[in-house]
């Protein structure tokens, strides 16, 4: 799939932005606004964004990212059931058909942050030795766990979830800065400035028990 590395423009003397780039940037953010937003549509755009991830992580091999693709798919499929097939009592204020913003309790964030760390050290263990290609395993599997613990939140509708997702961005910006990027760190950028408006907006539906 030569399409993969066609190149649209050149950001400085020698960064290309390549075609799977953009795509993957505009479905992300189209879909993180649309979560944000509280829009069910969101799972739709997720759809496209997981394809398209996978592709860019396979171009740019990080390994850990494009291998954990089909569990985001999972996850994406999950949370667009849970949005639109509340159980009794989870029912928006606003929506019955919608399911409600809650938050974790505090003992259940302290089991998720244990959770993403182990998980994300033994992931890059285990990708520093069977790809060695990867630049970053570590970080590249923090990443991955991190949003995959986003997602899950997200697809729960847990208010938490923009919490992971502003962790999530600030790593993502480091990642890419690391290995010479120059379009995705600005891309991250936009998603970090979303995840903060979406963390105050959830926290108004949270309170109006929608």
């Amino acid at each position: 799939m030569d399409w993969i590395n066609y190149t649209l423009f050149t950001l400085g003397n020698d960064y290309p932005v390549l075609l799977i780039d953009l795509i993957a940037s505009v479905l992300g953010l189209t879909c993180v606004f649309l979560a944000g937003r509280n829009s069910k549509y969101n799972f739709w755009v997720g759809y496209l964004y997981t394809t398209a991830l996978f592709l860019m992580f396979w171009n740019k091999n990080l390994y850990a990212s494009l291998l954990l693709q089909p569990v985001s798919l999972a996850i994406n499929i999950l949370g667009h059931w849970r949005w639109t097939h509340p159980r009794q009592g989870e029912e928006s204020a606003r929506d019955k058909t919608a399911l409600k913003v809650t938050q974790l309790k505090w003992e259940e964030r302290g089991l998720a942050l244990a959770g993403t760390v182990i998980i994300a050290f033994f992931w890059g263990w285990i990708l520093n030795r069977l790809f060695p290609a990867d630049p970053h395993p570590f970080l590249d599997s923090l990443v991955t766990v991190l949003i995959l613990m986003a997602q899950l939140l997200s697809s729960l509708k847990k208010w938490d979830c923009w919490i992971a997702w502003i962790l999530v961005n600030i790593a993502q910006i480091a990642l890419h800065l690391s290995v010479g990027h120059v379009f995705m760190p600005i891309v991250c950028f936009l998603y970090l400035v979303n995840a903060i408006w979406s963390l105050v907006s959830w926290n108004k539906l949270y309170k109006k028990n929608e």
